[in-house]
């Protein structure tokens, strides 16, 4: 295994597999930039005269009724306005490539497979070693995918020789700061709408960072086990997550913080309360976090947003939160999914560090060093 940018690729058949799980809204893609990241590695391969066939997920398939709305034909009517492609309908039938004289194709979402058996998710084998007969070369530039060890990231490379593309490798080196942490104080932003899926990377990130700003529905969970009362706002009902979220609160107290004031909504209307105010019906949709919890920091990592940005009146925590890291002599790190969104659809890309195009696979490779599609290809990748 290497970068692709290590070793000029020519003349062959390549599976290139991306993540092109672009959110849509009304059947219009409302942002595109995990499609335009890859689009470096897609040039590159054809620039050098290689078949292409691009491989990717998009949504969640579980019944027959998920593929009439998971399909890539959306990716494909966009990837026209740049390319000259055709789209394979089908996963499971890819040899219409052979008789094709196009250079570049796509093929349907290749979680169709996991109905009615899990195909592509549990990493079956047969499966990666029928799309591999299709191909010389397998280039994985799906970082955001990454944390799964799936057919299409991971099971491919025991079949081909595999290689980092363009985009990944960008990605790896750009984290490497907050892998290695050289600067203090380290200060890790965590938000988004459940603890339960964020507990253990917390546990980890807690660990090593020197300040951990809790946001958005993540902070409800770690409210009501102080006593606090959040209303009817989202907080978990697992005794295990309750039960990690006292140990972190007992073991961490002096490292957590957060702005006690929010924006919830009171029988219909939004109001901005102080958490000692929150009544029993009352719903959080907003933490409207204080800049001076930056002060001091040398280092931002902030993943997961204050609340329901999208919605302008949910949005002022958020916009609060970047600004805040802006005015900041912080280098800061902004991960990918709704963090990276929220900066695109309430500020400006270029006020910060760097802007991942992960969300789950970001925090991963922060907290852990790793991911499980990455350090399966380290130890079953054909070359």
């Amino acid at each position: 295994m290497q970068y692709l940018s290590e070793e000029k690729i020519t003349n062959k058949k390549v599976l290139l597999r991306c993540d092109f799980n672009v959110p849509v809204k009304d059947g219009v893609i409302t942002d595109a930039s995990k499609i335009m990241k890859s689009r470096e590695t897609i040039d590159y391969l054809l620039k050098n005269n290689n078949k292409v066939i691009l491989l990717s997920h998009f949504g969640r398939v579980k019944t027959e009724e998920d593929k009439e709305k998971n399909s890539l034909n959306i990716v494909y009517e966009y990837l026209k306005q740049y390319y000259d492609l055709e789209f394979i309908k089908d996963p499971l039938n890819l040899e219409e490539i052979n008789d094709s004289n196009k250079q570049l194709f796509l093929v349907e979402n290749t979680r169709f497979t996991d109905v009615p058996e899990k195909r592509e998710s549990q990493n079956d084998l047969e499966l990666a070693k029928y799309w591999a007969s299709f191909a010389d070369a397998f280039v994985i530039d799906a970082f955001a995918s990454m944390h799964r060890a799936h057919s299409s990231t991971a099971g491919l490379s025991k079949y081909l020789d595999t290689y980092l593309g363009f985009l990944v490798e960008t990605e790896l080196k750009n984290l490497e700061p907050l892998v290695s942490v050289q600067e203090h104080p380290f200060v890790v932003v965590m938000g988004g709408a459940k603890v339960d899926d964020k507990i253990g990377i917390i546990n980890e990130l807690v660990k090593r960072c020197d300040k951990l700003i809790l946001t958005g529905g993540i902070l409800n969970t770690f409210l009501k086990v102080q006593g606090y009362n959040v209303g009817s706002s989202l907080v978990s009902t697992d005794e295990e997550i309750i039960n990690n979220v006292k140990i972190i609160l007992d073991k961490y107290a002096d490292k957590i913080s957060y702005t006690p004031e929010f924006t919830i909504l009171r029988d219909n209307v939004n109001l901005e309360v102080n958490l000692t105010n929150i009544q029993d019906n009352d719903i959080i949709y907003d933490n409207l976090i204080n800049k001076d919890l930056f002060i001091d920091a040398k280092l931002v990592f902030f993943n997961g947003t204050c609340g329901k940005f999208e919605e302008q009146e949910y949005s002022k925590g958020t916009k609060n939160l970047l600004d805040a890291l802006k005015e900041s002599s912080a280098k800061t790190y902004i991960g990918g999914g709704d963090t990276a969104s929220s900066v695109k659809l309430l500020d400006n890309e270029k006020n910060f560090t760097y802007i991942s195009s992960g969300g789950g696979a970001t925090l991963e490779y922060v907290a852990y060093h790793n991911l499980k599609a990455l350090e399966y290809i380290q130890e079953n990748a054909k070359n």
